[in-house]
């Protein structure tokens, strides 16, 4: 295994709690009912418009775009007060001793990718990243594709690193392994169920099967 593309929100950002206080000011001023760490783990998903329906957003009453925009705004408004992940730096220069390929790939707008991965200090880790075209979180295959073409990557050489089933999906459209992570933006439970290695938390690659 040579390279590891690695998911950004929820992987190596912990931002669950930022996510969880985002949503809960949209749900508040449409008087609906609001939600927990657990609640959120348990129905998040991609599209995110599925999610917002899933948490009671009445789409017939006003457009997906109004809640959607609203939300990206007020996060990167608090933006600022989210961490690292623990061990994540640890885990990223661990990789670039062993000279390990390292890409990001998002379902963030990619202006936004970048700058949020330098506002943390470990833009300088990754060969290339690559985010959306727009805010609206629908896939990110076409973009991991073009990572592959672009850096030529061999997929049979490449985990993927995230936290989400859509992930996981994503990874087998790519055709490359893949690694979730139980501590990000879906439960284990959910995770597990994709047949896919688990692990509790990112610093666990330390201390497992995965070495490159």
């Amino acid at each position: 295994m040579t390279t590891i593309i690695w998911d950004w929100n929820g992987t190596l950002l912990n931002d669950i709690d930022l996510c969880v206080n985002t949503m809960n000011k949209l749900l508040k001023a449409r008087n609906l009912p609001l939600i927990n760490h657990a609640v959120y783990r348990g129905v998040f998903s991609f599209p995110v418009k599925d999610y917002y329906q899933a948490i009671g957003f009445d789409f017939s009453k006003e457009d997906f775009d109004i809640p959607a925009h609203q939300y990206i705004d007020l996060y990167y408004e608090g933006f600022e007060g989210c961490s690292l992940q623990n061990e994540t730096e640890t885990v990223l220069d661990y990789y670039r001793k062993k000279n390990v390929r390292q890409f990001v790939l998002s379902a963030m707008e990619h202006g936004m990718l970048e700058k949020t991965l330098k506002a943390k200090g470990i833009f300088e880790y990754f060969e290339g990243v690559a985010g959306l075209t727009d805010h609206l979180a629908v896939s990110k295959v076409d973009q991991g594709k073009m990572l592959i073409g672009k850096y030529k990557i061999e997929p049979a050489a490449t985990w993927m690193i995230g936290d989400t089933v859509h992930d996981f999906e994503v990874a087998a459209e790519m055709g490359v392994k893949c690694i979730l992570i139980a501590d990000g933006h879906q439960s284990e439970a959910r995770l597990l169920k994709t047949g896919a290695p688990v692990l509790k938390n990112i610093g666990q690659l330390l201390n497992s099967d995965f070495h490159f």
